[in-house]
């Protein structure tokens, strides 16, 4: 088959459109095209009144290598890839070691899915609990102000992604298709069939979480196990090797192949390994607050007359400046119809992050106005991020009026300088409340200085962004672990052998597909050294 990229058509063709516009394209007659298909859609809004509608298409065509001859200068044309997920091996039925997983966020999910679609049931360990579970004690932290520190947004079945917009899309390279593979999977597991075609795929909370048990259930058909409430205290270590793991109820479960899939916020994790002399090195990340707009005023802005075409849903944006200071300030998660959540996972802590349901419904548009910090801003060992972070995020918690409230302020305030005392017309969305006051110490005086910069310059890219009454909630301080646990070319800790460092926690991933994409490759590197061990014994 052939692949059309790019192929730009209006906004509210019809159908029809899309076949002349390939006859066109190839150059062909109506009687030499088969049939096609819509790989990809997406939109360019960037003239929001003229919006075009931009497929990929699969097209079967006769005489295809003549075709594919005449326009082999065209870079918007080729033979379509071929995506098929292939496993690299199968288990032995007869092979006694398990390969452990520490973690069921989507990257720990997919190590873990991979593994026992090639026979090696894994086992599984999660320090919180399942996912409906987990959801009831999350609920419990929006609602009433009760905080679960082992279950929770972060912590439990799903990981983070649960909690959150759902985006299925990413801009890591991925010549071998694993993204489609992940996709694939979320289908079977009851997604929409559509994250297969649009640009922009996502799936929201309530959506995941049953697909989350759909895909425990296939592991555990498989022959994996799970376990929750299993939180990994200690890793045995012997010689640079790993040997197995400890839980916190003293067990001892042993094995050399252990993939840490632990998330951005296992903080007592890090710390653990670093105490084990497992290299780990500090990372850039990101720290601001959460903003927030109608999602009418965003729509407008974006779409223009076109807002509330179905066909594009609720509109979304990325914004970035640099400033004069040196910093660069972006939007981050953004999250378009959706709110703002509590994302803690310590007590007497606020951290604020974004999410959505499946619907995009919600009356207010929110994303993170972050600031890039690098490790000379928090120098010393290479936890000194963690415990920067964990500067913030309890200040925030005593600034909210220490009852998990967050503290907030109006951006017209904020710009002037002045403590706020009543909302104008957006309303906050983050439960368990926003506490208006000033946020002039909620970040230190570079990040500050740079959103105060930042704010008026994305104005002038989406009029209405620093309108007096848009609400700025703090604070957001985990856009991506503060650490990196180094691996080599065959995805094992530089320095401890058999130790698989996996995913978003360990530096390698920044979302639920790229997470799953590690996933998948640290599954392949475990089974393939699990094989050559095998066969090395016999």
């Amino acid at each position: 088959m052939l692949r059309i990229t790019e192929l730009k058509l209006p906004l509210d063709h019809p159908e029809s459109m899309i076949k002349t516009a390939i006859l066109k394209r190839l150059g062909i007659n109506a009687d030499e095209l088969i049939a096609y298909t819509v790989f990809r859609q997406g939109h360019d809004a960037r003239k929001r009144n003229a919006i075009e509608l931009v497929y990929t298409l699969d097209i079967d065509v006769k005489n295809e290598q003549a075709v594919l001859a005449r326009l082999h200068n065209d870079p918007q044309v080729s033979v379509t890839p071929d995506t098929t997920y292939r496993l690299v091996t199968q288990a032995p039925k007869n092979l006694a070691e398990r390969p452990i997983v520490i973690g069921t966020g989507p990257c720990g999910l997919f190590v873990g899915l991979i593994l026992a679609q090639m026979g090696f049931r894994p086992i599984i360990l999660e320090r919180g609990k399942e996912v409906r579970e987990r959801t009831k004690d999350t609920f419990g932290l929006w609602r009433k102000g009760i905080f679960n520190p082992e279950s929770n947004v972060q912590f439990g079945e799903g990981g983070a992604g649960t909690f959150s917009d759902g985006k299925l899309y990413t801009q890591i390279k991925d010549p071998n298709h694993y993204g489609r593979k992940v996709l694939t999977e979320f289908v079977k597991a009851g997604a929409p069939p559509e994250i297969l075609r649009v640009s922009k795929p996502h799936i929201g909370t309530f959506r995941l979480v049953t697909m989350v048990e759909q895909i425990r259930a296939t592991i555990e058909s498989l022959g994996g196990e799970i376990r929750f409430q299993s939180r990994v205290d200690d890793i045995d270590i012997d010689n640079g090797q790993v040997r197995g793991v400890i839980l916190a109820n003293g067990e001892t479960i042993a094995a050399t192949h252990v993939v840490l899939a632990v998330g951005h916020s296992a903080r007592d994790t890090f710390k653990m390994l670093y105490d084990r002399g497992v290299y780990i090195e500090a990372k850039p990340f990101s720290i601001g607050f959460r903003i927030e707009h109608p999602q009418s005023l965003i729509d407008t802005c974006r779409f223009g007359k076109n807002a509330g075409n179905p066909l594009l849903g609720a509109a979304d944006y990325k914004l970035v400046h640099h400033c004069r200071n040196g910093r660069s300030v972006y939007s981050f998660c953004m999250c378009p119809g959706g709110t703002v959540v509590a994302a803690t996972s310590e007590a007497g802590h606020v951290v604020t992050n974004g999410m959505c349901q499946y619907s995009r419904n919600e009356r207010n548009a929110n994303s993170g106005i972050v600031v890039g910090i690098t490790p000379e801003d928090y120098p010393g060992h290479p936890l000194a991020g963690i415990d920067f972070q964990r500067r913030l995020e309890a200040h925030a918690y005593q600034l909210g009026g220490a009852s998990y409230q967050a503290p907030g302020q109006l951006v017209g305030d904020f710009l002037n300088h002045r403590p706020s005392t009543a909302f104008g017309s957006v309303y906050p969305s983050y439960t368990p409340g926003v506490h208006l006051c000033d946020l002039e110490t909620a970040l230190p005086d570079y990040a500050i200085e740079a959103i105060r910069e930042a704010l008026p310059a994305f104005d002038k890219k989406i009029k209405g962004f620093a309108m007096p009454d848009a609400v700025l909630t703090g604070v957001e301080t985990r856009t991506s672990s503060p650490v990196r646990i180094k691996r080599n070319e065959f995805y094992q800790s530089i320095n401890t052998k058999g130790l698989y460092p996996a995913g978003e926690g360990a530096g390698y991933a920044g979302g639920i597909l790229s997470a799953a994409v590690d996933g998948i490759k640290v599954a392949e590197a475990v089974a393939l050294d699990m094989m050559s061990i095998s066969q090395a014994t016999k």
